[in-house]
């Protein structure tokens, strides 16, 4: 027992507080061995190589190995397949158990299992633990035992269901970790990426923001929202610190909290949705798909302000405002009548907070096509969202400055864009019901 160690592997709970995996293996008997694998699979599918997404693990894995450091420890970066990693490490070391955080996308899925089929293999133990929701795809279901598809009894039965217990931090112990001289961290070059202009900061939960979050969140030119998103998405803060915090401070902000578990659970129990429509029927929907227009709306140019701002800032910054996502996806799905997955592959490329769950629910949302979505005759008129939220055009004029001088014709009109929506939508369902 003296030389063997557990493996604690991070992966999306890239913190040592209140981590609930971690805290599990530091209580498991044995030394812990901190891991973290740049997963040459996913990193292979990124085009662009200024991603900041991967300068923002790459930094938090840094503040990681600092606070390692403290307790006489460090972490062991590889950069590889996660299944060829492994195999190396269990010749390297004697390890009697890999512990982890569960992950509930299809591939993370796949992955977890081929790694725990090895470390059986190996005589080694593979636990998982819940740690990036508060309930996740079987604590929260229907009486005769199937998923909720709809949101607000979802989330009654969330908020019933919730105990102190369920949100209390994780407690850890740091005289567990493996002593350690400071392991290399790869830099970002080595695994064929660049230099960004992010720079990672512990993530605060701001009283001042989340109080007033229900008044403010709508209107863009504020930004009176929480940029947790990238926190969360990361791991970089816990699930329960911030539940906690909503319990006191404010319902709609933890409402927002509980749409992210929805997503996620409606994702595991139906991954069909990361290819097809939740609503089966709107897969026969006739998407013009105009590539002359798709490109207009990526660059922000479809002479409609408040979308192009909003797709200007996120391809300059990596965000864009929770309201401007909504009026930027249905303008290209309704407007346009693009397809909903183009849209969801091109904010897949450059979200900082991108999750699959999330943004695959969202997308579908917009396109009136997923489980809990708006109806497919709700369209949004860029103009008039303009007129509620950004009445003054304070957002516009950041991101959009040059809207009036260098004004270019709409794409397409609303009123037309509108009646030719609602034709083909009505088409679609009725020839498929």
């Amino acid at each position: 027992m003296d030389n063997k160690v557990v493996l604690f592997w991070f992966r999306r709970d890239l913190r040592l507080e209140d981590n609930a995996g971690l805290a599990e293996a530091l209580q498991s008997g044995y030394k812990v061995l901190p891991v973290f694998i740049f997963d040459e699979e996913i990193l292979s599918r990124l085009d662009d190589k200024y991603d900041r997404r991967v300068d923002y693990i790459h930094q938090a894995l840094a503040h990681i190995r600092e606070d390692l450091a403290t307790f006489g420890s460090s972490i062991k970066t590889c950069f590889g397949k996660p299944l060829e990693v492994f195999k190396k490490l269990f010749t390297e070391h004697d390890i009697a158990a890999v512990y982890c955080n569960r992950d509930y996308e299809p591939q993370a899925i796949k992955r977890d299992m081929a790694i725990k089929k090895l470390a059986e293999e190996k005589g080694a133990g593979f636990y998982d633990f819940k740690d990036q929701v508060i309930f996740e795809h079987r604590d929260i279901l229907k009486a005769d035992g199937m998923p909720y598809t709809i949101y607000t009894p979802y989330s009654n039965k969330w908020k019933a269901s919730l105990t102190p217990a369920d949100y209390s931090a994780r407690k850890w112990r740091t005289e567990a970790f493996e002593k350690l001289k400071a392991l290399p961290l790869p830099g970002l070059e080595a695994i064929g990426f660049e230099k960004t202009d992010i720079t990672f900061t512990v993530p605060v939960l701001n009283a001042a923001i989340i109080d007033s979050y229900d008044q403010y969140r709508d209107f863009p030119a504020m930004d009176h929202t929480t940029h947790l998103g990238i926190a969360l998405r990361f791991g970089t803060i816990s699930i329960r610190k911030c539940v906690a915090f909503a319990l006191e401070h404010n319902q709609t902000w933890l409402n927002e909290l509980i749409w992210r578990e929805f997503f996620m659970q409606i994702l595991f129990h139906f991954p069909k949705v990361v290819t097809h429509s939740f609503k089966a029927k709107y897969d026969h929907i006739k998407w013009r798909n105009n590539e002359e227009e798709f490109e207009r709306w990526c660059n922000g140019e479809t002479g409609y302000p408040i979308v192009d701002a909003g797709m200007k800032q996120l391809n300059a910054t990596g965000r864009m405002h929770n309201r401007v996502r909504m009026i930027v996806a249905s303008f290209l799905c309704k407007h346009l009548l693009i397809d909903w997955r183009w849209g969801e592959a091109y904010f897949a490329a450059k979200l900082l907070d991108y999750d699959l769950s999330a943004n695959n629910g969202n997308w579908q949302w917009a396109a009136g096509c997923g489980c809990d979505a708006a109806p497919y005759f709700r369209v949004f008129n860029p103009t008039t969202q303009t007129e509620k939220f950004d009445k003054k055009l304070e957002y516009i004029k950041k991101w959009n400055p040059g809207f009036q001088t260098d004004l270019k014709p709409p794409v397409v009109k609303h009123e037309f864009a509108r009646e030719r929506v609602l034709a083909v939508y009505k088409k679609a369902l009725e020839d498929n019901n």
